[in-house]
């Protein structure tokens, strides 16, 4: 790998939870299912957005963002952790742990900025009802977009070049399920503070920046539901805005309170882990399948004219 990259191997190692032998057979049947159910959920979430024009919208132009980050997560990091679980096996090659550290780093990073979009799009819904659709137009929602995806992609190359130049003298056992960037860090037996700087600094603007855009974002939200005189407003106002609501307590509340609170072992760190990069994709398509009563419908829409079309097929089978 050259002269500079020598301290760098070929190889790593995975330990993933080697250390509980009598949980990997009933983690890895978990984990498939989960990862199907993921599937099957962000993909549907797209598709129907895609067939329904009821849901040809800026909000669910967002939400078929988070459903695609969602899934380019699930497959990077579950199949490898599927392996991991089913096998004697748990190496990785060097420039496979570093594809995963760069697609891991995007996407994690895009999808802090993309809530605070959603966070933006409902403060516009519901506080300038009559300019919405003025507002939000489809170029400026691209627009938007773009900034998360790119946003995120500065953040990739950053950490990603950071983590090649890291001397790691050999060292090639990772007690983790994936190539994360903290736990390459650790394995570091030089300067590390480079490293350790800009995963920090990379904290600000997609951590307590997005976190605090959606905290204001929800203060006006919240102002404006309270003056609506009707009761019957209040409650519409909070439907189109529950399931992102939700989303956001999970995923920027869930992060505080396990990341902000340093933990003793690694184990803990690797469930922490294995929450949100095997169990959020699952719930999220899950939430806003549930709460969402556009996303029922156009389900329920679906089915009826899958059910007529298999009526007519079989009035038009022959009869002998």
């Amino acid at each position: 790998m050259g002269r500079g990259n020598m301290s760098f191997p070929n190889t790593f190692v995975l330990l993933g939870f080697s250390e509980f032998p009598w949980l990997e057979r009933p983690l890895f049947a978990v984990v498939l299912v989960t990862y199907i159910l993921t599937l099957v959920g962000n993909s549907s979430i797209i598709l129907l957005s895609l067939v329904d024009p009821r849901l040809q919208s800026p909000m669910y132009f967002f939400l078929n963002n988070l459903s695609l980050l969602d899934l380019s997560l699930t497959c990077t990091i579950v199949p490898q952790l599927l392996a991991n679980l089913s096998g004697p096996d748990k190496t990785i090659t060097s420039s496979r742990c570093i594809t995963k550290v760069f697609v891991f780093c995007w996407i994690i990073a895009s999808e802090c900025a993309l809530l605070a979009m959603m966070a933006i799009d409902r403060y516009v819904a519901i506080c300038w009802p009559l300019q919405y659709t003025l507002i939000m137009r489809a170029w400026v929602c691209v627009q938007m977009a773009a900034v998360c995806w790119s946003s995120g992609l500065m953040n990739s190359l950053l950490q990603t070049t950071l983590t090649l130049r890291l001397p790691l003298c050999g060292h090639n056992t990772l007690d983790h399920f994936f190539c994360e960037v903290p736990v390459l860090i650790k394995l570091g037996c030089g300067d590390t503070s480079a490293n350790e700087l800009a995963l920090t600094a990379m904290t600000i603007p997609f951590g307590v920046m997005s976190s605090l855009l959606v905290v204001i974002s929800y203060i006006f939200i919240a102002r404006a539901i309270l003056k609506l005189s009707s009761a019957e407003g209040r409650h519409k106002a909070l439907s189109t805005c529950s399931s992102h609501l939700l989303v956001l307590t999970m995923y920027f509340g869930l992060g505080i309170f396990f990341y902000l609170k340093p933990s003793a072992k690694s184990t803990q760190d690797k469930f922490k882990s294995f929450f949100y990069c095997v169990v959020t994709p699952l719930l999220y398509p899950l939430i806003y399948t549930l709460r969402n009563k556009d996303v029922k419908t156009a389900w329920t829409r679906i089915l009826q004219i899958q059910g007529k079309v298999m009526s007519l097929k079989a009035q038009s089978l022959p009869v002998y």
